[in-house]
Parts: structure tokens; C-alpha cells; sequence
């Protein structure tokens, strides 16, 4: 209770401007920054067609989850969060993924959420990953996310809003029921859309102010653009990414160091087949 969290620990041994600046921007959407690139797919294209001669199927988002999965391990700080002016240091790496049942109109969206420790390899995570979205995405399927949903879906709205705003509460004192917390997309390390799928070009999507999600990452279509690599520029098949992030809980360039070293293991998606240990948070 108060510091005490079953999704993460709180940190008091960081620097002075970070522990205020959860007091000046209070709210989740109010510290989001917005940054966009593009990435080349040939090296994607090429890591693919390898593993497909090696009897292994593999995607742009198997590459792009695994990538993601990488950095929160290597990069701790971005697996922060904020909660109530308090920072915290997450337990897992959590990563929650957008997928629709369908390609129509009338087909249901759900949400799934894996739990990493960070050490596994790219073909560790793309088979949690595959297994998941066939579960998820049969009509019938049902995960804690959906239950919880359809539940309160029988409740009166003037009674939801209480249940909302009571969980808001149990959140900012740390006193959200485990079970919640596990089947809540938005208590998560980042939040991980394809828009590409739906065949638009990447979008930014806000932070919720619900949950502790501090990374979110929209993938777009395949498109051709100008690419500026030492000041030459080519025109190349690229995937759009688009990110949003809580500047509370780290600063600019370690987002930045962020960013650069997965933009390396889109490059060369082969570091990813070796399992690591971890990087630690402070105490």
C-alpha cells in the first residue's frame, strides 16, 4: 500500500526533476511526445525469406514485437511509469497488441496482453505471439480482457462510472486488485497497434490516462519515401512507425538512445536470435 504495487516498485533514488515532473504534468496525456521514422524493408524482406528456407515463418510484426521487447529489456527506464506523482519501476515487460477478429466492419476488436522477463529470443516471443493471435482471434475466443468487458457491459452506465472511477482510485493508492491489473490492457510497458492491416498509414495514438502505459507504437502500410542516410538520399520501401511516449519517465536522449537501438535490430533482425540478460532498473 502506498509505494507498494503488485506491477511494479516504486523508485525514490532518481533525479530531482523527475520525481517533480509527475506534480507539473499530472495527467498521462499531458507528458505525450510524438516522434515518427520510417524503416527500410529490404533487411526485413531478406531476415524473412531466410527463415522461410529454414522451414521458419516470420513477419514484420513477429520482428517489430520482438524488437519492442528487446529495448524495454535493454532501455529499463522506458519500462517505468507514473502513478498518482509517484514513479515506479515495472516488474515484467508487458506488451498489449490490438487485433481485430476480422477484416470487416462487424467483426469484434480484442486486446492481448504477453508478460515477458526481457532474456527471451525473437523466436521465443514470435511463438507466444503466433499462439496468441490464433487463440484470440477465433469468433468464440475469450480472454480475461473480453470477460471483464462483456461483465461490465451488463451493468448500468451510472453504475459503471462509479466501478471506473473506483478503480481509478484503488490505482493511484496502489491498491488494484492483482486479477484486474493482469487482465487490464492498459497496465502495461507498451501498447503495440498494426493500422497497416487495415491498410492506412501509421497514426499517433494518445496514452491512456487509465492504466499505466507509458510507450505507444502504431505500425502503418508498406510505401515508398526518401530515405537520408549520410546525407544521401534513396527512395526505398519503408514501414511507417509512429510512436507516443510519457516524457516523465525519462528524458530525451535515452528516448532517443531508445529508438536508435531498435531501429539496429530492424536492421539486422539476427541480433535478436540470441537470448540476453536483462539490464536492471535502480533500487
Amino acid at each position: 500500500m502506498f509505494g507498494k504495487r503488485t506491477d511494479g516498485r516504486r523508485l525514490r533514488k532518481i533525479s530531482p526533476f523527475f520525481l517533480l515532473m509527475p506534480h507539473i504534468m499530472k495527467r498521462r496525456s499531458d507528458a505525450q511526445v510524438f516522434y515518427s521514422h520510417e524503416i527500410p524493408i529490404a533487411p526485413l524482406d531478406e531476415y524473412i525469406a531466410k527463415k522461410d528456407a529454414e522451414g521458419i515463418k516470420m513477419s514484420y510484426m513477429s520482428i517489430i514485437y520482438a524488437s519492442l521487447v528487446r529495448i524495454l529489456a535493454e532501455k529499463p527506464l522506458i519500462n517505468r511509469f507514473v502513478m498518482n506523482g509517484r514513479v515506479y519501476a515495472r516488474n515484467s515487460i508487458d506488451i498489449s497488441l490490438a487485433i481485430k477478429k476480422g477484416m470487416n466492419e462487424t467483426a469484434e476488436e480484442t486486446t492481448l496482453k504477453l508478460h515477458f522477463k526481457g532474456s527471451e529470443n525473437i523466436f521465443e516471443i514470435r511463438n507466444r505471439l503466433e499462439e496468441a493471435i490464433v487463440q484470440n482471434k477465433a469468433v468464440t475466443a475469450e480472454n480475461g480482457t473480453d470477460k471483464l468487458a462483456k461483465a461490465l457491459a451488463y451493468i448500468p452506465s451510472w453504475l459503471i462510472k462509479l466501478i471506473v472511477n473506483f478503480l481509478i482510485f484503488l490505482d493511484k493508492h496502489d491498491l488494484m486488485p492483482k486479477f484486474i491489473i493482469e487482465a487490464s490492457p492498459f497496465h502495461t510497458s507498451a501498447f503495440l497497434t498494426n493500422v497497416g492491416s487495415l491498410g492506412i498509414d501509421s497514426i499517433y495514438h494518445h496514452l491512456y490516462d487509465f492504466g499505466t502505459t507509458g510507450v505507444f507504437l502504431a505500425m502503418g502500410k508498406k510505401k515508398k519515401s526518401l530515405i537520408n542516410d549520410d546525407d544521401v538520399l534513396t527512395e526505398e520501401k519503408t514501414l511507417s512507425l509512429r510512436w507516443v511516449l510519457d516524457e516523465r519517465i525519462c528524458d530525451g536522449y535515452y528516448y532517443a538512445n531508445a529508438v536508435k537501438l531498435f531501429t539496429k535490430y530492424m536492421k539486422k533482425p539476427e541480433l535478436l536470435e540470441v537470448n540476453i540478460e536483462p539490464i536492471e532498473d535502480v533500487k
